[in-house]
């Protein structure tokens, strides 16, 4: 048992140091690794797993509103980068570039992309001409550079996997329907699918997209009580298509320029899982986004009969639809569990001697090590309803820690000891202007989440500014950000 224990005590504690906690975590669960190229990641198996079942998901629900897929190239020549004087602005100081092409120096350097609207735009500008061609609903799976400072696996890497999703529209109205449709997959994605309760609003002017009219985002808490941006729809409006002469022949016979969309979900969702549900012991995986939902051990396997009731109960699992394994290594069943554990799969099945005799095996929660022992028979369809009850606990409990992190200031003085005392999300007036954004910002290192939707993102009568006291014009969430 030294052993077994030695193995969970390698993970640091949260509460001891959260930042090691995750380290130790994403290397324990070998989720990653890193490489001889600084800010750059390897995803290992157990990683590039997780993100394949995001992919699956996304990419189906992306399908169902009428989007394809396509590839686009990787380089982008700075000519056509600087056509949109805002977007350049935004990304020059991450962006990556391409001098040379073998021995030889380029008339012209080329940047990795940062994003990919040039590109989609340099596409649009060739292929639309008339009303009928639209819209075009876009949508590519690829990676990108940005020459970040700081890294921190998943979180912020220089090189990151995502999805960027690429619209052009007859209209100013269905660009924002669009951009609002897909922010709302995106909110239902998080929390159905990955079990992540987030809030839903608009980003401020300051904070939204280089080239955007608007930038919508969905902001989830992590258990530290840092916010993570974790998906964001933005409407162009028709300013890249100025930019880049993108016009159509309407059904009036008129020449127009078209309204763009643009939206994206990253890799950094599995940095916002571990964050979220991860314990003392490891990772926690919901189990719809879980590479494995099930892991069946059989105790003393060399006792006749275990190891062959123990692969019927994986196979009648898998046949059920559930992803399951069978782990007979020559471990000890100690160190089986904690390892288990530590990798986060949200259940296991134990069938011993006894349980054997019995006609049972035993259930075994990751997230609340409740066992529950059922019928062989059975095994199948509780492992089933199990992992569905374990996917909402996973949501309510993260609902309502944030729901318990969310505090209200009407004043500076009240934000800011907010700010200094107490984790998580404030909620408080703002009169609109950028002055008593970088004031905040400045003082306390908290920045503008979302101006959030319905009557949560309500201004009220005598609302003031919780920073200069003037009429406040927007409500505001608030917080310390990854």
């Amino acid at each position: 048992m030294a052993k077994d224990k030695k193995l969970v005590e390698s993970i640091t504690p949260r509460s001891e140091d959260f930042a090691q906690w995750y380290t130790d975590v994403v290397k324990k669960a070998e989720l990653t690794g890193y490489t001889s190229a600084k800010g750059f990641i390897v995803f290992k198996p157990a990683g590039y797993a997780i993100w394949e079942n995001m992919q699956a998901e996304l990419d189906k629900r992306f399908k169902e509103t009428g989007v394809q897929n396509v590839y686009l190239p990787m380089l982008i020549p700075e000519s056509l980068l600087e056509k949109e004087k805002d977007h350049v602005e935004g990304f020059a100081p991450e962006v990556a570039w391409v001098e040379h092409g073998g021995s030889n120096k380029l008339t012209e350097r080329m940047c990795v992309r940062p994003t990919s609207e040039t590109l989609f735009c340099d596409l649009y500008q060739k292929d639309i001409h008339s009303y009928r061609d639209l819209p075009k609903i876009y949508n590519q799976w690829c990676s990108v550079v940005r020459w970040e400072k700081t890294t921190r696996p998943f979180l912020r890497t220089r090189e990151f996997l995502w999805q960027e999703g690429h619209t052009a529209h007859a209209s100013a109205e269905e660009a924002e329907t669009r951009t609002v449709r897909m922010l709302n997959l995106y909110a239902d994605f998080a929390e159905n699918f990955l079990a992540i309760p987030v809030i839903k609003g608009r980003k401020t002017d300051k904070e939204k997209f280089a080239g955007a009219e608007a930038t919508y985002t969905i902001e989830a808490l992590m258990h530290d009580g840092k916010a993570l941006q974790c998906g964001t729809s933005h409407n162009f409006g028709d300013g890249f298509a100025k930019a880049f002469g993108i016009q159509f022949t309407d059904k009036d016979n008129q020449l127009k320029y078209v309204h763009q969309t643009s939206w994206g979900m990253t890799t950094r969702m599995i940095g916002a899982i571990i964050m979220v549900h991860g314990d003392d012991d490891g990772l926690i995986l919901p189990p719809r986004v879980a590479p494995t939902q099930c892991v069946v051990v059989p105790i003393q396997q060399k006792k006749e009969g275990v190891l062959d009731e123990a692969a019927k109960v994986r196979d009648a699992l898998k046949a059920a639809g559930i992803r399951a394994i069978l782990d007979d290594s020559d471990r000890s069943p100690g160190w089986k569990f904690s390892d288990q554990e530590m990798r986060g799969f949200p259940m296991r099945i134990e069938i011993g001697p006894k349980d054997l005799a019995n006609g049972q095996c035993v259930l075994v929660r990751r997230d609340t090590r409740e066992k529950i022992t059922v019928s062989l028979d059975q095994a199948a369809e509780e492992a089933g309803k199990l992992l569905e009850t374990i996917q909402q606990d996973l949501f309510d409990r993260a609902k309502a820690h944030l729901e318990s992190h969310i505090f209200s200031a009407d004043n500076y003085e009240t934000f800011t000891d907010i700010a200094n005392n107490k984790p998580g999300f404030i909620r408080a007036p703002w009169c609109g202007d950028v002055e008593c954004e970088n004031k905040i910002k400045e003082d306390l290192a908290v920045t503008s989440r979302c101006i959030p939707f319905g009557e949560e993102g309500q201004i009220h009568e005598g609302d003031t500014c919780v920073c200069c006291g003037k009429k406040a014009t927007k409500m505001v969430y608030w917080g310390k950000a990854y």
